[in-house]
């Protein structure tokens, strides 16, 4: 976590749901999460790499079931038309900055092929990472493209599973949220349905909003803390990757996704026309040798879609929350263009008294 900070629930922010211990996605058994964060301000670089691998503890290249959602399409997720047409992925998920996809679908390309050498060599295995991306530029030297091959395969490498650090962290390192510093946040929720329980995590890439339109949890919050605008209109984007430990179906994961639009709206955004709002829901739930060398007919579980009602609930809850989390961690950092201005971190202490 940013260790100058505290979170959301620290500030005596009533959010409701119950969070999994860490209040992260790394929450859901085996998704870990790795950073790469690359910061050299007297070179304007402020960037970086965050990385998701759904199933650790799988040790050769297994299908993640999926569903993937659009909100508004101004941005980029790779692997996405495969996704809607068979339903899972392979492979990590990696988010950067707008113009570091191809460097870093490299990077995670070439991890693939290390980690899983013998299905590499052996079979005619192809590659399709998602990597997704939101615009640092205002606060990045983005057209550098500093970001490497290299360092995805590093974030990948780091990943691990409990707290996950939130704020200026990989790929979120360069983002702004509602004019404020934004970037890296995640949350949880454990969820009962049937006398089973199940959780749901969310990592939000938060580089979105403008102040004006900043409500948590009901309260005009940009209405209030109006000083330090730097943006005319909104231009930017958000990532929202939702993992679950739920058997659902990649339509039912779908629906998930869906929700993460209620959960950013709940923060007062409309999805403006330049911002990629992107979301996508995976399930690490019934695991599968690949296709090609599974058996002919295929049998696995799947949550009955009429009781997943308090999952799109947490769903929407994680997002919001999420997006708060990325909010508190932020610190003042300096523009790169236009130089000159400070894109402020939210103050903690004026937040903490308007709940109180």
């Amino acid at each position: 976590m940013n260790a100058t900070k505290p979170r959301a629930r620290d500030l005596g922010l009533p959010f409701r749901g119950a969070p999994g211990p860490h209040n992260a996605i790394t929450d859901v058994a085996g998704v870990h999460v790795g950073f790469t964060t690359l910061t050299e301000p007297d070179k304007s670089i402020r960037t970086g790499v965050t990385a998701i691998i759904p199933r650790s503890f799988d040790s050769e290249p297994k299908p993640v079931w999926a569903g993937q959602y659009s909100l508004n399409g101004n941005g980029e997720m790779t692997g996405t038309h495969w996704i809607n047409d068979a339903g899972y992925f392979v492979g990590p998920i990696c988010i950067t900055n707008t113009h570091s996809v191809g460097m870093v679908h490299h990077g995670a390309t070439r991890w693939m092929i290390d980690t899983y050498a013998d299905y590499f060599r052996d079979e005619h295995a192809w590659a399709m990472p998602v990597v997704a991306e939101t615009y640092d530029g205002v606060l990045n030297d983005i057209n550098g493209q500093h970001v490497t091959a290299d360092h995805t395969i590093d974030a990948l490498n780091s990943a691990c599973s409990g707290a996950v650090a939130e704020g200026s962290t990989g790929g979120g390192n360069g983002m702004i949220c509602y004019e404020f510093k934004g970037g890296t946040g995640t949350s949880s929720r454990q969820v009962s349905i049937a006398e089973e329980t199940y959780t749901i995590g969310v990592l939000v890439q938060a580089n979105h909003g403008i102040r004006p339109w900043l409500n948590i949890l009901g309260k005009p919050v940009g209405e209030t803390l109006t000083e330090g605008r730097i943006l005319e209109q909104e231009t930017g984007s958000i990532i929202v990757i939702l993992a679950t430990d739920a058997p659902l179906s990649a339509l039912s994961l779908r629906q998930i996704a869906k929700r993460a639009a209620i959960g950013v709206g709940r923060n007062g955004s409309p999805g403006g026309n330049s911002s990629g709002d992107i979301f996508l829901a995976f399930s690490v739930a019934n695991s599968r040798s690949m296709p090609q060398k599974d058996n002919t007919i295929l049998t696995r579980q799947e949550l009955n879609p009429e009781l997943i009602d308090p999952l799109y609930l947490a769903a929407v809850e994680c997002v919001e929350e999420s997006v708060v989390n990325a909010l508190v961690a932020g610190e003042n950092t300096a523009t790169v263009k236009p130089p000159g201005h400070t894109c402020f971190g939210i103050d903690t202490d004026i937040l903490r008294d308007i709940f109180q």
